[in-house]
């Protein structure tokens, strides 16, 4: 049986937090919970926009403003998340109870936000507020602890970088599995209708992700704890944050990225579908770039110790810049080519999540060595507020684009919203690709800097143990 934290022996959770290797299990059991949180956040970045103008049949621009609001909602309630994780205190730590307690309400608001209601359009716009909203607000109450998990499984940062990988490449499993599958299991759960084939098909994805939140809860172990003189409020950590120069430059680098990210998946389909009139390649396509993010996460730590964090993201936004902006020139009935490059920027970002959430738990022992005091869900969540209002921005920016473009659902598109169509998937997001290599070039943690501050950690806490 494994032994719970409040039973383990302290020589032992000292050992792990002190770099020991983690055990596979733990690992994998980590990593399984990100398989469940990409069911939602795949389906929310390929799929739900279109859901929204060609099922539901809601106004293009009205779903681009409804998106930005709803998500800059969901992305205000981050922080606060983050600051009552850090101050919860159960038997079973401060982060895993709640992927225990809020994973079937997620389940349930998934469901509703598929829903295709009996109501005109303007109740139907109603409904995708309300419902996108709640079910946005309990995916935040389950993924900000899990993501602060990370934080105190270890102290390690290579274990870090190691733990994280775990939990991209599982993300990419379901993101692959969500990309390749989920339009084919809209059309056999549905038998012909559409609409109940999406609550069909977000029950299955809804059970499958419970079961691996309880798995993270189950068998995973919180090692590392705020300094025991730590009383802190939130004000106090959010002034940490402000103060922290490498967060600082994660929280920009983050938006910056999630725009480049959610811009090129939200559009892609849209692409396949208007611009190159082949829609049965959606599966292939977005499996096939799922599959290579998932390489690249698994590369990760040993490309981390290869070559300096700072130095290989840069390396890896300026090749996706280079290589989106490039596919703008590429005829659409040189589609294979295009298969070709798409899934190399694939390849390209897998190990960006990895990196970044390293990074994240590194910043939070920066603070720790910086202030004396440790806010480890503060500074996931402050990092979470940043990703989605990137992603809020590039939703919304797909769907305005595609109004102002003249853009109609289901029908045969005019030569300026094929163009937007190609803009959004190529040189827009190239663009902001190549912006990230400016923005990372500002942070200062580098492999030097990091050894030193957990040296200094290492030995404050031997004294306080």
């Amino acid at each position: 049986m494994t032994q719970d934290q409040d039973t383990a022996p302290a020589g032992n959770q000292r050992a792990a937090a002190d770099g020991a290797r983690l055990p596979l299990r733990e690992k994998i059991s980590y990593g399984i919970g990100d398989f469940g949180f990409n069911l939602y956040w795949a389906n929310i970045s390929a799929f739900l926009l279109i859901f929204y103008t060609d099922v539901m049949g809601l106004a293009a621009g009205a779903v681009g403003t409804m998106m930005l609001v709803t998500k800059l909602v969901d992305a205000a309630a981050d922080p606060l998340m983050g600051a009552i994780a850090d101050r919860t205190r159960t038997r079973w730590g401060r982060f895993r109870p709640y992927l225990l307690y809020a994973a079937v309400p997620l389940a349930i608001t998934g469901v509703l936000t598929w829903t295709v209601p009996d109501l005109d359009g303007s109740g139907r716009l109603l409904w995708a507020y309300a419902t996108f909203t709640l079910m946005m607000f309990v995916y935040t109450v389950l993924s900000m602890p899990y993501s602060a998990l990370s934080g105190v499984m270890t102290a390690d940062s290579q274990q870090r970088t190691t733990l994280i990988s775990f939990r991209f490449i599982a993300a990419f499993a379901g993101t692959t599995l969500v990309n390749w599958l989920t339009l084919d299991l809209v059309r056999w759960l549905g038998r012909g209708d559409e609409q109940l084939g999406w609550q069909l098909t977000m029950v299955l994805y809804g059970v499958v992700a419970v079961a691996t939140f309880v798995a993270v809860f189950a068998n995973t172990r919180e090692r590392i704890e705020p300094p025991p003189q730590q009383r802190s409020t939130m004000r106090q950590d959010v002034l940490d944050l402000l103060g922290n120069k490498p967060w600082l430059v994660l929280f920009v680098l983050a938006l910056v990225i999630m725009v480049t990210i959610v811009m090129r998946s939200g559009s892609l389909v849209y692409y396949l579908k208007y611009y190159v009139s082949r829609p049965e390649l959606t599966g292939l396509f977005l499996g096939s770039y799922s599959v290579a993010l998932a390489v690249g996460a698994a590369l990760t730590p040993l490309l981390t110790r290869l070559v300096d964090k700072r130095r290989l993201m840069m390396g890896l936004m300026a090749g996706v810049g280079v290589i989106s902006c490039a596919m703008y020139f590429v005829p659409k009935e040189q589609i294979w080519v295009t298969f070709a490059l798409n899934t190399l920027v694939g390849l390209l970002l897998g190990p960006k999540s990895p990196l970044a959430f390293s990074m994240y738990a590194d910043c939070a022992d920066y603070t720790e060595w910086k202030t004396g005091r440790r806010a480890t869900a503060m500074t996931f969540a402050a990092a979470a507020f940043s990703q989605k209002l990137g992603g809020a921005v590039a939703s919304a920016a797909i769907a305005w684009m595609l109004a102002a473009m003249g853009y109609i659902a289901n029908q045969a598109q005019s030569d300026a919203s094929r163009l937007g169509i190609v803009l959004l998937l190529t040189v827009i997001p190239g663009v902001v690709a190549l912006l990230a290599v400016w923005v990372m070039r500002a942070y200062p943690l580098d492999d030097a800097a990091l050894a030193r501050v957990e040296a200094e950690l290492q030995a404050r806490r031997e004294v306080g143990t």
